[in-house]
Formats: structure tokens, sequence, C-alpha cells
């Protein structure tokens, strides 16, 4: 992480977690420790708020309980991260690339934002979506 601020490591840190305990575990129980109540989610797929993120993993998990996510890169600028991450919702299909960029306040999340492209295992490059 070098080139980091000390500030910035911790927001990567953060994020790794929030990845590894909430949501690739699809874990609402965990959220109140990372995300802040007044959470914005700018995602259209969940409530706004510490509450709707809650709802929404109880609903992933409940109809993907198999869902993957792989993050490839984190990036860090100040208050936010962006994490470029590979989504399997159905294990065995190519899944979804995905960004996330998240807004840290006083160590949790208060801001979120995504942007996702659904992948065919076609491209017209051999660069590959990652």
């Amino acid at each position: 992480m070098s080139g980091y601020t000390l500030v910035e490591q911790a927001n990567l840190m953060l994020v790794r977690t929030v990845y590894d305990e909430v949501l690739e575990p699809l874990d609402p129980a965990q959220v109140d420790r990372y995300f802040r109540a007044d959470y914005i989610q700018h995602s259209p797929m969940a409530e706004t708020g510490a509450e709707g993120l809650k709802a929404f993993l109880a609903w992933a998990k409940l109809v993907s309980p198999d869902a993957h996510h792989d993050v490839k890169r984190m990036f860090a600028d100040g208050d936010h991260v962006i994490a470029h991450v590979h989504v399997v919702i159905t294990p065995g299909t190519p899944g979804v690339a995905v960004i996330d960029i998240f807004r840290i306040q006083e160590g949790l999340i208060a801001e979120h934002w995504d942007a996702s492209q659904e992948l065919n295992g076609h491209s017209a490059n051999s660069n590959g979506a990652f």
C-alpha cells in the first residue's frame, strides 16, 4: 500500500474487511460494525440507510446463497475507495464486472455508488474484463 496516506491505507483496509465480512457472506448482522446508520445508497438495488442495506443483503442471501465476490483491485483517493470486483451470482456463469465506490467518514462507510457490466464470455479483444 505504498504511496497512500495512513488514512487512505485505513480506508482500503476497511473496505477489504467489508468485502470479507459483509458482502462476501451477505451478512446483514455485520452492517452496523462498518456502515453509518445514515449511510447513503446510490445503487438502485437497495434502499438508502443501514437498514436498507441489511434488507438487501438478507434478500440477496435468500435468492443467491452461493454468490461470490472476487476483489481484483482497489484504489484509494482521500476518503473514497474504488473497488473493481468480479461478482458471480450463480456459480458456473460468467458473472458481472462491478465498480464499487465507497466514501468513508469517521472510520465507517458513509456512501456507496456502483456500476456493473454483465459478462457473457465473449469479447472483441483478448484482454479480459479484469
